[in-house]
């Protein structure tokens, strides 16, 4: 797996500046809100301004899901443990600052975690288990 190649990899100053840009997408109308790898390296996902999820297979270059979140807008988005499942953070203008498990294999919302009571500013998965945490201008971690 890639995660195994970039541990082995020492990253010197010449290594560093020998890195390109793979590829450039501009595929969303506004600006994209948070980026996110899944573990091994193999898919990107991205939330935008546009209420789209997209989710890139990184090893084509290519897009591989569109979705999207009309109802609820999307930001923060973050893989879980599975490939298909992602987790994001509303983002409109009803003032729902929930949180939504959604899978990507059917663009269907299986959980709602309500509790912030202003925007989330940063959503995070937990490397080891099913577990999440998100912090919000409520002041709050949850």
């Amino acid at each position: 797996p890639l995660y195994r190649i970039a541990a082995m990899m020492k990253l010197s100053p010449p290594t560093v500046r020998s890195m390109e840009v793979a590829r450039v997408r501009r595929d969303n109308a506004k600006p994209i809100n948070a980026v996110d790898f899944f573990h091994d390296g193999s898919l990107l996902i991205t939330s935008s301004d546009d209420e789209s999820i997209r989710l890139y297979n990184c090893m084509e270059g290519k897009l591989h899901k569109l979705v999207y979140s009309r109802k609820h807008g999307a930001c923060h988005v973050r893989f879980t443990h599975h490939p298909l499942s992602v987790i994001c953070a509303s983002r409109n203008s009803s003032n729902d600052h929930a949180l939504r498990y959604l899978s990507l294999h059917d663009n269907q919302f299986l959980r709602y975690f309500n509790g912030h009571t202003a925007p989330v500013t940063a959503l995070e998965m937990s490397p080891k288990e099913d577990l999440f945490i998100s912090a919000s201008r409520d002041s709050s971690v949850r």
